[in-house]
């Protein structure tokens, strides 16, 4: 039989359900875990606004070229694969908060989607930027938003191959706040 203590030790049961039972550094490590194990929304009220930026990247790999090659040279049934991407991509992002439960609702001042073709590897790189002024991070905006973009050409040309992959999701620049990271 399954169990949650078993495959996850450091989770006990309690009157309303699973929680994570913290050990005596977790409380610094995890901001949304209270020291006594419960899941909380971070306040950030007293934290100042400042401008920020998140840059996520995911990779959209076709299986050969000539799959590549139709991804640019048809409109699928479901219509034009990059336009339908993008627009996905942008909402996505504007519904985090609905999305993942301890994320705050943002003021998002820019949300793109860009797109930058790899011929030789057969693969599309999906870029999704995110900007505020706000309190805090938007990481899981951009998280979001690349994933769904990615997720949407993929159910768009699935018809043309079901070996389509979805690869290296992964936050590359963000910038504002506490911490920046700037990576290649």
């Amino acid at each position: 039989m399954f169990s949650l203590l078993t495959k996850f030790p450091s989770f006990v049961f309690n009157r309303f359900g699973y929680q994570f039972a913290p050990s005596s550094s977790s409380s610094s490590t995890f901001s949304h875990i209270t020291s006594d194990g419960n899941i909380t929304m971070v306040d950030i009220g007293e934290k100042k606004s400042t401008q920020r930026q998140a840059i996520v990247e995911a990779t959209v790999k076709f299986p050969d070229s000539h799959t590549f090659q139709s991804y640019f040279n048809i409109t699928t049934k479901k219509g034009d694969a990059r336009l339908c991407s993008k627009l996905a991509g942008i909402l996505a992002a504007k519904r985090t908060s609905d999305l993942i439960p301890l994320c705050h609702q943002l003021p998002l001042s820019h949300i793109d989607i860009e797109y930058q073709h790899k011929h030789e590897e057969n693969e599309v790189l999906v870029r999704c930027i995110c900007s505020t002024n706000y309190q805090t991070g938007v990481e899981m905006e951009a998280m979001v938003g690349a994933t769904i973009a990615a997720v949407t050409i993929y159910d768009m040309c699935k018809a043309l191959s079901k070996s389509i992959e979805i690869r290296n999701i992964r936050l590359v620049e963000k910038t504002g706040g506490k911490s920046s990271i700037h990576s290649k």
